[in-house]
């Protein structure tokens, strides 16, 4: 019932997620969602989103921030980064994960996502039938449409770990 919106991978955090193997399984291409994936909601690029991309940058991945924010916050966070953005991109619509591939030269082959919340990022992604990982949020201070949503995600993930168990065979 819930499986739409079951991300592909659930991690911790975006800084633990082992991009060199994902290039090794021939992923180029890295879209991410900004607030409480990469920084705090509202918050600038800081040293270990820096170092994140200069890491994916040394490791050989384009990557793009596709964002529902608005261009002034995605050009704020992106000074330092300094890479492809998507503002204003109305998540979960397909339309700008598209745009995103088509920003980087990558296709659904060898891109995946990386967001924080299942009803925008990972259904998104999961709609445009990319490759994706939910990531926990950084920081519990969000927008209040957002808290509203984060308890429909409980009873989702509920169902997706308990799916995960039944699957594991360890």
């Amino acid at each position: 019932m819930f499986d739409m919106f079951f991300p592909d991978e659930y991690v911790a955090s975006t800084y633990v997620i082992p991009f060199e193997k994902l290039y090794e399984k021939g992923f180029r291409g890295v879209i991410f969602d900004i607030d409480n994936t990469l920084v705090p909601h509202g918050a600038p690029a800081d040293a270990r989103a820096l170092k994140l991309f200069e890491r994916l940058r040394s490791i050989g991945f384009e990557s793009c921030l596709i964002s529902n924010n608005q261009e002034p916050r995605v050009k704020m966070f992106n000074e330092k980064i300094q890479t492809n953005y998507v503002f204003n991109a109305h998540k979960p619509s397909r339309k700008n994960y598209r745009k995103a591939m088509e920003m980087m030269g990558t296709d659904l082959s060898n891109t995946l996502f990386i967001g924080d919340q299942l009803f925008t990022d990972v259904y998104g992604a999961k709609r445009t039938g990319m490759y994706n990982i939910l990531v926990k949020p950084i920081h519990p201070k969000e927008e209040i449409q957002i808290i509203l949503k984060r308890y429909l995600e409980k009873i989702v993930l509920h169902f997706y770990k308990k799916s995960k168990k039944r699957t594991d065979p360890s």
